[in-house]
């Protein structure tokens, strides 16, 4: 366990090994510095998660692969914020969810999402779809399923270490994703000659924060990258280890604890003016949780303010709406 520290927000490093094998005591401290860096940045690097290099630089590959394609061919898997398929150009503004009127997002994502239908018919109906895999890149489905297994038993895992860390009982969080929904993105940030130049305000990812409990972010580091906030020191660029997911919580998980921890606002900056040719391509994994969870902050004093209940997916709905460009 490290912090980051120097110029930068302070963003500590968790190691969850001895998280899941370390003794009592070393457990209690890494419970503090989560709970202590969940009250500024809203964010965490994690390393010993044990998801293999080699899987996500095959991912990554097979990905690039599809991006690179004619856009005509990619067409084809149009989709739109919240669907599965292609998001193209100008399909999405993040900073909308602030309410802020910025130019649509400098990205290309691929958009994939729960995989198992429910018993509900109007659950299923509102959150379950088939994903769609591109025929060109044959290769990429089951690299997905593998990362997304992984992805899946890497959240219950914070979950269980959020719980914890809150003191709570430790599956207070976990309890609830018996059959949870997620969200998984793959964002491609290419250069100017893709994307042209930037407009005034535009990003490659406007201005915002996460919807749902904990996004796992696999990213590359880039001089147009990563951004995070805080009222300390404004925006800042993000602490990078290639070996570590990038982890931050979102609103419900802030809901939940009463505003004790920060949901972590963050933007991707865009294309640099002295690297206009800078490409990057992120992994994102946005963890939810089961339909119909109600979302009801804890009290005081672990809970700072008390917000009204929320049903968990209502709010995800109005949120992935409020970022949809028309």
């Amino acid at each position: 366990m490290s912090d980051t520290t120097g110029t930068g927000p302070r963003i500590p490093t968790i190691d969850l090994r001895p998280w899941l094998d370390g003794e009592a005591e070393t457990r209690r401290g890494i419970a503090r510095t989560v709970d202590e860096a969940l009250q500024t940045a809203g964010f965490l690097l994690v390393t010993g998660h044990g998801v293999d290099g080699e899987l996500r630089d095959d991912l990554r590959k097979a990905a690039r692969a599809f991006f690179t394609l004619p856009e005509e061919a990619k067409a084809a898997y149009a989709a739109k914020v919240g669907g599965r398929g292609w998001l193209g150009p100008g399909a999405e503004a993040n900073g909308y969810s602030e309410g802020t009127a910025t130019p649509p997002d400098l990205k290309e994502s691929l958009t994939f999402a729960t995989h198992e239908p429910f018993e509900d018919p109007a659950t299923n109906a509102e959150w379950y779809a088939p994903n769609v895999w591109p025929v060109e890149v044959p290769q990429l489905r089951a690299l997905c399923a593998v990362y997304l297994a992984r992805m899946g038993e890497l959240e219950k895992t914070l979950l269980e270490l959020l719980g914890y860390a809150l003191g709570v009982e430790r599956n207070f969080f976990a309890r609830h994703m018996s059959h949870p929904t997620y969200g998984f993105n793959i964002n491609w940030y290419p250069g100017t000659a893709v994307v042209g130049d930037p407009e005034p305000g535009q990003f490659r990812i406007g201005p915002h924060t996460d919807f749902g409990t904990v996004t796992v972010l696999d990213r590359q580091a880039g001089r147009g990258g990563l951004q995070v906030y805080t009222d300390e020191g404004g925006w800042e660029d993000a602490p990078y280890d290639p070996a570590a997911f990038t982890i931050n919580i979102g609103d419900l998980m802030a809901r939940w604890t009463g505003d004790r921890w920060r949901s972590g606002r963050h933007r991707v900056l865009p294309p640099p003016a002295d690297a206009p040719d800078e490409e990057l391509l992120s992994l994102v994994y946005f963890g939810e949780c089961t339909p119909g969870t109600v979302v009801e902050s804890v009290p005081a004093p672990l809970g700072r303010v008390a917000y009204p209940p929320v049903d968990s997916h209502a709010y995800l709905r109005e949120k992935l709406n409020s970022i949809t460009v028309d």
